[in-house]
């Protein structure tokens, strides 16, 4: 029901559908997003109790199974057999669009394996939703998710994409914004940046201002409550170019001695973090850039 107005949902043929669901307000769903929930023989979602006051909202009623990191290698195969019997499959998670920093790779995987139709539902996004928001550069983007947990792995991930031109989005626990942010300042230096939170919600926030004023912010005001996105800005010529003297730095000291002591030894040269730079270089290799 939309409206107060009783629709039927056309048939769907056999397929899985990623459905993407509202981020915070209901009202910010598509029509065919509906169609798709109604019509699906079934729907897998991360968390039933969420899911299920969606479908409330607009009259749904539909067989429901718990799909999420913990069961997803037992329940993709169940989802694609009942593709493969001919029912129609809608995909949703609690917020957004499916598989983005939320599980649905393996089972579209799956599909794609056994020649199953995917059929994308586009629609909400807490990545552009913030992006958007924020007045930062949109031409070019990375969205890396959310960060590790420990301060040293987290340093060592930030100072991979210290040199990326581009906005950086990131996701973050509300009890972890203060500690990120100081990191982020520390190793991405005086950008401008943006915390949006609770997007879309009745205590939606957008907070703008240079990484270690937001840092020292949510240090003094304690975590906030709420879902958490971060833009930053790109890098200035002048970060971007240190940034790669540093890489170019490790890159040159690691061809004639141990990732260990070369980054020993550019710690020296440069002030960083000896344990930032060892990882950074282990990245840079990964990546393929050391040769």
């Amino acid at each position: 029901m939309v409206g107060g107005v009783r629709f039927t949902p056309p048939a769907l043929q056999p397929a899985l559908y990623l459905v993407s669901t509202p981020i915070g307000n209901l009202a910010d769903i598509t029509l065919r997003a509906l169609e798709a929930l109604a019509g699906a023989e079934l729907v897998a979602c991360e968390d039933t109790r969420v899911t299920r006051v969606l479908l409330r909202r607009y009259g749904i009623q539909r067989p429901m199974i718990a799909y999420h990191e913990h069961n997803e290698a037992e329940a993709a195969p169940r989802l694609i057999a009942a593709i493969e019997e001919g029912r129609s499959v809608a995909l949703a998670s609690d917020a957004g669009t499916p598989l983005v920093s939320d599980p649905g790779y393996r089972l579209v995987r799956l599909a794609r394996e056994r020649g199953l139709p995917v059929v994308p539902i586009p629609g909400p996004s807490a990545v552009l939703a913030a992006l958007t928001v924020s007045g930062l550069p949109t031409d070019s983007f990375l969205f890396a998710g959310f960060l590790p947990a420990k301060a040293g792995q987290r340093r060592s991930r930030l100072e991979a994409f210290a040199a990326v031109p581009a906005t950086l989005v990131f996701f973050e626990s509300p009890r972890r914004l203060g500690p990120s942010l100081s990191d982020m300042a520390e190793v991405l230096g005086d950008r401008q940046a943006v915390v949006a939170r609770e997007l879309t919600k009745v205590f939606e926030e957008v907070r703008e201002d240079t990484l270690p004023r937001l840092a020292r912010y949510y240090q003094e005001t304690g975590a906030p409550k709420g879902e958490v996105v971060i833009c930053i800005a790109p890098p200035g010529k002048a970060q971007a170019a240190e940034a790669q003297e540093i890489d170019r730095l490790l890159l040159e000291l690691a061809a004639d001695m141990p990732a260990s002591k070369a980054a020993g030894e550019a710690a020296r040269m440069t002030g960083g973090r000896k344990a930032d730079l060892y990882q950074r270089l282990i990245a840079l290799k990964e990546r393929g850039d050391g040769g």
